[in-house]
């Protein structure tokens, strides 16, 4: 399995349109320690052929632009190597990206039954898609092991297992609809030909023994990075909740998910959806070298493994 990490920052990206935090200003000043980074998602691939998006940013035409295997086949005047896009939630900045892939070519998605509901009736993205070209959406049960199809019906070579991080309504959904049942997910794939698995946990509310086991047999783990510390999105100024409230368990201190990271023996352990004031994503500073110390990856745009 091949994996490329197409964007590793949070919502915003790095710098942010409107954020002027060192992260941001760096980046702008053309800093050798601080890198741009588009917003939140990956592409794996069993042949390096077919091509699976796991969540869809706002980024995603940069981010398809940048990465020559994703570009239209050449023999075709249009066509796409993307087989499907799979969603770990309805957040915005995980979806947003689906309206800029409207214009035609046969591909699924893929969400828990949840995530596809708030995404027709709250942020109508389904709705707005179907009238540019037909999408087939698969409804993703949890703890059930789903063989990923390519749009013609063959097999891609993968197989997909979704369970449960934790129950976090989007802003835009109303406090009242429903109990968020499915809402946060991360995934378990696997290659059906070297077995190599990937878990992809891009926002971790806890470290739950359903994450636990699927690290304990992973070969991969890209793991939510969002914030250093706890109070890092009160001290920033960003907010008045704490990274906790915002559903984000932080990298660092006693409670921190690095702990935790950095004892298990996954051959790579990533960090991905790094918020634009977290501290780690500055390479010269002291967070960056403790966690790079431990053998933790900070994960990049453009970062690839293979598995």
């Amino acid at each position: 399995m091949r994996i490329r990490i197409l964007g590793s920052a949070a919502g915003g990206g790095v710098p942010q349109w409107n954020c002027r935090c060192p992260n941001c200003d760096a980046v702008r000043q053309g800093s050798a320690h601080v890198r741009p980074r588009t917003q939140s998602s990956v592409a794996l691939s069993a042949d390096g052929r077919s091509w699976f998006l796991l969540n869809v940013s706002a980024d995603v035409r940069a981010q398809l632009a940048a990465c020559r295997e994703l570009w239209p086949p050449a023999e075709k005047g249009r066509g796409t190597p993307i087989a499907g896009c799979i969603l770990t939630d309805a957040e915005i900045d995980h979806t947003s990206g689906l309206l800029q892939m409207r214009e035609g070519c046969a591909f699924s998605i893929i969400s828990t039954p949840i995530v596809r509901d708030w995404l027709t009736a709250y942020l109508p993205i389904g709705p707005i898609l179907a009238t540019f070209a037909e999408r087939t959406w698969i409804d993703l049960p949890l703890e059930t092991l789903l063989k990923l199809a390519l749009p013609d019906g063959g097999p891609s070579g993968l197989s997909l297992r979704a369970f449960e991080m934790g129950r976090d309504r989007p802003r835009y959904v109303p406090a009242n609809d429903g109990d968020a049942a499915g809402s946060v997910i991360g995934l378990e794939i696997e290659d059906l030909r070297s077995h190599g698995k990937l878990v992809y946990a891009p926002g971790v509310p806890a470290i739950g023994d359903s994450l636990k086991n699927a690290a304990a047999r992973a070969d991969c783990l890209l793991l939510d990075g969002t914030f250093w510390s706890n109070d890092e999105p009160r001290l920033s100024g960003i907010s008045r909740s704490s990274a906790q409230d915002m559903g984000h368990v932080a990298v660092g201190g006693a409670e921190g998910t690095l702990s935790w990271l950095s004892s298990l023996s996954v051959r790579h352990r990533v960090y991905v959806h790094l918020n634009n004031t977290n501290p780690l994503l500055n390479e010269a500073g002291p967070e960056y070298g403790e966690v790079t110390g431990l053998g933790v990856r900070v994960g990049a745009d453009g970062d690839e493994f293979e598995i």
